[in-house]
C-alpha cells in the first residue's frame, strides 16, 4: 500500500502548492473519508474542467501543473485528487477508461472526430477497507450548462459520470476500463490517444484553444 501514498511523477504528493491545497481543503475532522469528501469537492470545484487544455506535454500531466493552471481536463484533475489524498494519508490511485460522451459539443466532436473520449481518468481513494472510485472532472458550472446533476461522492460509494442527465438523455457510457495505475502510464496514456485521434499528433494537428462553455455561447 506504499506505492499509492508516495509522492509519484505526475501525482505529486509532496509539492508545496499541492500540500498547501491539501491542507487548506481537508477540513477540521480527523476521519479520512471525511476528509476524502472535502478534497473531492475542492478539486471538483477549484479546477474547471477544459478538454481544451490536453497536451502532448507530459508534464501537464501532474498535479502541480493543474493547480497552477486553474483549469484542466479529466486526467490532471484526477491526479490532483490522489495526490491531496496521499498528502493526507489516504492511499489513493489513477483509473483510465475509454468513455462515449453523448454531451459534448460540435466543436470538440469534430476536433476529436469521434464521440468516445479516450483515457478518461478518475481517482481511486482507498477508505474503509476497500476502493472507492471519485470522479471530480467537471465543475457544477459547467453541469448546469449540460443539465447533468454535478457528480456529488460520499467516501462511500463509487462517483462515476452519470449514464443519463435530467432530460432522460444518455450522458456518458464507459466503453472500455483500461484498469488502475499508481501513476499515470505516459506511455500507454499517450500511445492509445495518438492510437484514437492520431491527427492531434501530426505536424500540422490543430491548435486546442477554447473550452465547452464558449463552445456552447456561440451555439
Amino acid at each position: 500500500m506504499n506505492t499509492y501514498l508516495s509522492p509519484s511523477r505526475f501525482i505529486d504528493s509532496d509539492h508545496p502548492v499541492v500540500v498547501e491545497f491539501a491542507e487548506k481543503h481537508r477540513g477540521t475532522r480527523p476521519d479520512l473519508s471525511d476528509q476524502a469528501v472535502s478534497l473531492y469537492y475542492a478539486v471538483r470545484e477549484a479546477i474547471r474542467y477544459n478538454p481544451y487544455t490536453f497536451s502532448r506535454d507530459p508534464n501537464t500531466l501532474s498535479a502541480s501543473f493543474a493547480l497552477a493552471a486553474g483549469e484542466s481536463y479529466c486526467v490532471p484533475k484526477a491526479t490532483l485528487l490522489a495526490a491531496c489524498a496521499r498528502h493526507c494519508g489516504i492511499p489513493a490511485r489513477i483509473g483510465l477508461a475509454d468513455v462515449r460522451n453523448h454531451l459534448s459539443t460540435p466543436r470538440l466532436l469534430a476536433l476529436l472526430k469521434s464521440d468516445v473520449f479516450a483515457m478518461h481518468g478518475y481517482t481511486e481513494l482507498y477508505l474503509n477497507g476497500r476502493w472507492v472510485k471519485a470522479t471530480p472532472a467537471f465543475n457544477q458550472q459547467l453541469c448546469e450548462v449540460f443539465d447533468v446533476p454535478p457528480l456529488e461522492f460520499d467516501g462511500l460509494h463509487d462517483s462515476v459520470f452519470h449514464a443519463f442527465n435530467r432530460q432522460g438523455q444518455r450522458s456518458m457510457e464507459y466503453v472500455v476500463d483500461h484498469g488502475q495505475f499508481a501513476d499515470v502510464p505516459e506511455a500507454f496514456f499517450f500511445g492509445h490517444i495518438r492510437q484514437c485521434y492520431p491527427h492531434l499528433f501530426a505536424d500540422d494537428a490543430p491548435t486546442l484553444l477554447g473550452d465547452m462553455q464558449s463552445d456552447l455561447s456561440r451555439g
